[in-house]
């Protein structure tokens, strides 16, 4: 279980940052030190947090940002690609409980007639026909931000080995979200699951993130060679991206 949330959560720190690159763009040096100001008002493991900011940066530039710069010229952006569409769809369960649970009925109708046609008539999600041929949008929905919906406050921020960014909130959510994604079933009950065993498990994941890493790891790089005090921007960053996204 400690692999598939490590690799799982390491992947969702990547994909967040592609979005944060345009939001990044829309403010200006007076607005980050604002909020930089702000954020830090409740910070208790601002200490822990900034030596495990640097562990993690020198891990990501010197680690995991080449082997996925590695792994994209390898592999091709349509093999990728076909990869990243079969996992998404096999995070269906995830989104279609966050939505309903925060009552977004027709987010959820969606998420349904994704899931099918994406299965049938997408070969097992590996084309995402919903979505380029009948124009149906994902709604990407995750416990945190059920939480978060429902008023739940973020607490601490808190920065994980490897993993990144979070905040009490948010790893509370991804356990629960945890439970209902399918691949997490292995390491319960391998005999009635897609996978044999844990180990199988985090194979699996170490390989999801590693081909959804390849396409946004660079973007590591461009947004933090520029960062004066790099904890406060990737803090600022999480916590405005999180909201940003409970409020959707």
């Amino acid at each position: 279980m400690k692999g598939t949330i490590m690799f799982m959560l390491f992947m969702l720190f990547f994909v967040g940052c592609a979005d944060k690159n345009a939001f990044r763009a829309d403010m200006d040096e007076d607005d980050f030190e604002s909020e930089f100001a702000a954020a830090e008002e409740f910070d208790p493991l601002s200490g822990y947090n900034r030596v495990m900011t640097g562990f993690n940066d020198v891990t990501y530039r010197y680690v995991l940002v080449p082997t996925a710069k590695g792994y994209a010229k390898v592999v091709p952006l349509g093999a990728r690609s076909s990869i990243n569409n079969f996992f998404d769809n096999l995070l269906f369960p995830v989104r279609f409980t966050n939505n309903l649970l925060q009552g977004k009925f027709i987010n959820t109708l969606d998420e349904t007639k994704r899931f099918i046609i994406n299965t049938t008539v997408g070969f097992l999600g590996f084309a995402n026909v919903a979505g380029e041929i009948y124009d149906i949008k994902e709604h990407n929905e995750d416990f945190g931000q059920t939480l978060g919906f429902w008023g739940v406050p973020a607490g601490p921020h808190i920065v994980l080995p490897i993993l990144g960014s979070s905040n009490v909130r948010d790893i509370g959510g991804y356990a629960v979200d945890t439970i209902i994604n399918p691949l997490s079933y292995a390491e319960w009950k391998g005999d009635v699951n897609l996978l044999d065993n844990s180990w199988q498990d985090s194979g699996v994941n170490a390989f999801k993130t590693l081909n959804s890493a390849a396409d946004f790891a660079p973007m590591y790089e461009t947004l933090t060679k520029d960062a004066i005090d790099l904890y406060p921007f990737l803090k600022n960053m999480y916590e405005q991206r999180r909201d940003k996204l409970i409020k959707e």
